[in-house]
């Protein structure tokens, strides 16, 4: 049976599969097709991305099921968790602010997975026990560490619920609390992207509702071995049911203050 290490080296090997699909995608005109929510977008690029990294994990790990946005699949005790392209209405756009995320789910809890900007040219990596890495093209991979900023002086990312319009009063209290407690908020449009981000220190949190968890099981794992911390809306585990605080241990903190009065809404 395959070790985290060498399922985080498969992680990394699926994401930048997918991703040199969305790269080659990028010069074609992409048909969207509406997933049944406003601004919930699937391309064939989407769909090709999946095909190609469900087929490189199956050949590589046999025995581990792969579950994916966009197809479905059968999860169990220990299962690969795939978002072949985070930040669909961005490529759409020509913004390249976009993502693709494998993790590896056992028993509830992500424990290895893999980031990949396609776009940017890099990689985020992490395997429970094992530390967080960046690599930057064909460079060696790097140890990343969360930010130490200041509560103070933080950025934090985050997102807006242009799916879901009943949660605007509960984020208007999250970005009342925000703008008072950080520095300043950013919204690049794929919270994959945005956790890779927090567990390098580019951003010192993040927080958002309703994602998918296959937006946020890779990225999680990459925060916790970077050095931060990453728990639902509540401060428990229920994060990959898609409501996420995460960030360095002083901006988490501080990020739960922030979702206390939205949490009552």
């Amino acid at each position: 049976m395959a070790g985290l290490e060498e399922l985080r080296e498969i992680a990394a090997a699926g994401v930048e599969t997918g991703g040199r699909v969305v790269r080659e995608g990028a010069g074609r005109r992409a048909e969207a097709s509406d997933k049944g929510l406003p601004g919930d977008y699937v391309t064939e690029v989407d769909l090709a991305s999946e095909r190609a990294i469900r087929r490189m994990l199956e050949q590589a790990t046999p025995g581990i099921p792969v579950v994916g946005e966009e197809s479905g699949g059968e999860a169990g005790d220990r299962y690969w968790l795939v978002d072949p392209l985070d930040g669909t209405v961005n490529y759409l756009h020509g913004f390249w602010a976009v993502g693709v995320s494998v993790a590896l789910v056992e028993e509830g809890r992500p424990v290895a997975g893999a980031v990949h900007a396609p776009f940017l040219g890099t990689t985020w990596t992490a395997s429970l026990g094992g530390g967080s890495s960046r690599r930057q093209g064909d460079g060696p991979a790097e140890p990343i560490r969360v930010g130490d900023r200041e509560v103070e002086r933080a950025v934090v990312g985050t997102g807006f619920p242009f799916r879901h319009k009943e949660l605007v009063p509960r984020y208007l209290e999250a970005f009342r609390a925000a703008f008072g407690r950080f520095e300043d908020l950013r919204r690049p449009g794929a919270a994959a992207l945005d956790l890779a981000w927090v567990a390098d220190g580019t951003f010192d949190g993040f927080f958002e509702l309703s994602l998918g968890a296959w937006d946020v099981a890779a990225g999680a794992v990459l925060i916790r071995e970077a050095g931060g911390v990453v728990t639902d809306w509540g401060g428990g585990q229920g994060f990959l049911r898609g409501d996420i605080l995460a960030g360095s241990p002083a901006v988490h903190a501080a990020l739960l203050e922030v979702a206390r009065p939205a949490r009552t809404r």
